[in-house]
C-alpha cells in the first residue's frame, strides 16, 4: 500500500517544529526523523497524519553531553548507531546494539523510539530502568516527563499533540546489566530485562509482558533490602518477577513461555550485576 495524502514541512528549529505542530486543526501532524517506526504505520495507513513535520536539520539534536561525572544529555536526533558507539553510557550502547539491524540503527533515533513507546523496544526499557528524564517542548512551554509517566500504552505516550521530545536526561547507574530474548538478533525482544543501580539502589525494568516498560518492584524490594546479592537472592528475585506478570501470549510465544523467560533473564541480569558490584569491590582494595 501507499500512504495516504499528506504535507510535508522541514523545521529549521525546535520552535518552528512545534509551531508547525500546534497550527494543524485536525492535530494529526506528526514528527518525522528517522522514520523507522513512523514509515511502516504510513505505508499501511494505520497512521494518516496531515502534516509530517521533518526535523533532521534542527542543529544540537544530535549530540551527546556529558553533565557530569554521573549524569548526560542526549539529543532526541542521536541515532541509534551513534548509542552504540560512545561510551559514555555503556548500557545504552548495549541495548541499541540488540535493535534491528545496521540500516534501522543508522537511521532510527533515541526520540522516535521513546515517543513510539513501543513496549518491546530495547530504550523504552532502559529508560525505565534507569529513571530517564524527558525534556519536552510545546508551542508555549517547555517541561519534563518521567519514562514512567511517558509510556501510557502500547504505541501511546503522554505527550500532547504540539509538543516534541527534544532530549532526555539521565543518571548514569554505577552497575548495570541487560538481557533480551528475542529468535532471531535484530527482531523484537520477546523479554528485555534492564537492571541499574542508581544511587545506591537497584532498579529492574521489563519490556515484552506488558502494554509498557513495567518496573520489578516485587524483586527490587527483595534485592534493595537484602546483602549480599548472591546467587541465591537473584533466583528469589527472578521467580518474584515471574510471578507478579502476567504477559500475553501470541505466535512468538506463550504467556507462560514469557514467564519463563522473565525469570531467566531477571536471574542472568541480577547475576551480571552481583558480578559486576564484586569486581569494582576488588579493584578498590
Amino acid at each position: 500500500m501507499k500512504p495516504a495524502p499528506f504535507d510535508y514541512v522541514v523545521a529549521a528549529s525546535s520552535d518552528e517544529a512545534v509551531r508547525y505542530l500546534g497550527e494543524v486543526e485536525d492535530k494529526t501532524a506528526k514528527i518525522i526523523a528517522g522514520g523507522q517506526s513512523l514509515v511502516p504505520l504510513l505505508a499501511l495507513r494505520l497512521a494518516r497524519p496531515s502534516l509530517l513535520v521533518d526535523i533532521n536539520r534542527i542543529p544540537g539534536l544530535a549530540t551527546i553531553e556529558r553533565l557530569s561525572k554521573t549524569s548526560v544529555r542526549i539529543g532526541a536526533l542521536v541515532s541509534h548507531r551513534m548509542l552504540c558507539e560512545q561510551m559514555a553510557f555503556p548500557l545504552l550502547s548495549e541495548a541499541a546494539s540488540w535493535i534491528g539491524h545496521e540500516a534501522i540503527r543508522t537511521r532510527g533515533t533515541i526520540g522516535g523510539s521513546l515517543a513510539h513507546s513501543d513496549p518491546a523496544a530495547e530504550l523504552p526499557v532502559v529508560a525505565v530502568a534507569v529513571g530517564m528524564v524527558v525534556e519536552v517542548i510545546s508551542p508555549l512551554s517547555r517541561r519534563t516527563i518521567g519514562a514512567e509517566d511517558l509510556f501510557v500504552g502500547t504505541l501511546e505516550n503522554s505527550l500532547a499533540d504540539d509538543e516534541m521530545i527534544v532530549a532526555v536526561e539521565a543518571r548514569l547507574p554505577e552497575h548495570w546489566a541487560f538481557a533480551e530474548y528475542a529468535r532471531r538478533h535484530g527482531d523484537f525482544g520477546l523479554v528485555t530485562v534492564a537492571a541499574a543501580e542508581v544511587d545506591g539502589k537497584i532498579r529492574i525494568a521489563l519490556g515484552g509482558v506488558g502494554n509498557k516498560p513495567l518496573r520489578a518492584l516485587e524483586s527490587e524490594a527483595l534485592v534493595n533490602d537484602a546483602n549480599p546479592l548472591d546467587d541465591r537472592l537473584a533466583e528469589k528475585a527472578a521467580r518474584a518477577a515471574a510471578s507478579a506478570v502476567t504477559p500475553n501470549g501470541d505466535f512468538h510465544g506463550s504467556a507462560s513461555y514469557r514467564g519463563g523467560l522473565v525469570e531467566e533473564l531477571v536471574g542472568r541480569v541480577l547475576r551480571q550485576l552481583a558480578s559486576s558490584r564484586q569486581s569494582a569491590s576488588e579493584s578498590r582494595s
